[in-house]
């Protein structure tokens, strides 16, 4: 066994490198960001700082000050490339959306002509997005401006939402499921709900960890009825058993 004086004295041996190599290192984050500053434009900087805080703290708790702060840049250059905080609210939701976008544009695309393939697929994305400890950014805006209405972000959400449900319906529907309508609604639902359950509940032992267990056995049950469901009979049928009656009389 070492005794315990070895160890303070090793330590404090020690103790000065490791104080010059931290401040070292936080030296040169500072100077990596001011190089950042300096060669990303300025509207970059704002979304950039405005995504983050914003995803952080919340909308509503965050100020352009704070914004215009982290992107290394002032209120009044802010306000030249948004006219207000709702316009820079706005725009932090499209960019969120055009990424969501870009997302299901490359899943589709990997797996083209094959839509079991891109279900699959975003079953695995559904699960990496599960582990994001914030929850999704368009809800947690959706749900910070539901008294405003008319906040321009509102109507970038609800074209979003509404376009990734019939994005839905159209997958469904090219893999052979039955009720294509109401197995989105509810594979919409699912979704939506489990990455709320997973901001109140921690663990793995809260109700969405079995999202995609459960969206597997929905998934199922829909198939099987759409198997199983008997084929509907032809109108000519009928006549078809009496043609060949009297051809046997």
């Amino acid at each position: 066994m070492v005794p315990i004086g070895t160890i303070d004295v090793h330590y404090s041996s020690f103790a000065p490198i490791l104080s010059r190599w931290t401040t070292d290192q936080e030296s040169m984050v500072r100077r990596r960001t001011v190089h950042e500053q300096a060669t990303t434009p300025p509207r970059d900087r704002i979304l950039a700082a405005a995504r983050d805080l914003f995803y952080r703290h919340g909308i509503h708790a965050v100020g352009v000050e704070a914004v215009a702060e982290q992107a290394g840049t002032s209120k009044a250059a802010l306000y030249r490339h948004f006219a207000s905080k709702d316009e820079l609210v706005a725009a932090y939701v499209r960019a969120l959306a055009d990424e969501g976008d870009a997302e299901w544009a490359a899943l589709t695309a990997a797996h083209a002509g094959d839509p079991h393939q891109q279900i699959e697929a975003w079953l695995g994305r559904v699960e990496r997005l599960m582990s994001e400890d914030g929850g999704c950014a368009i809800a947690n805006a959706a749900v910070e401006l539901r008294a405003e209405p008319k906040h321009p972000a509102r109507r970038i959400i609800d074209a979003y939402k509404t376009d990734k449900r019939e994005q839905l319906v159209r997958l469904f529907a090219e893999a052979g499921y039955c009720e294509v309508e109401r197995l989105a609604d509810e594979v919409f639902l699912l979704f939506e709900g489990a990455r709320i359950n997973l901001q109140c509940c921690l663990g793995t032992s809260a109700p969405a960890a079995r999202l995609i267990s459960t969206l597997r056995a929905l998934f199922a049950s829909h198939k099987a009825a759409g198997v199983q469901r008997p084929a509907a009979r032809r109108p000519a049928a009928k006549p078809a058993r009496q043609a060949r009656s009297k051809q046997n009389v």
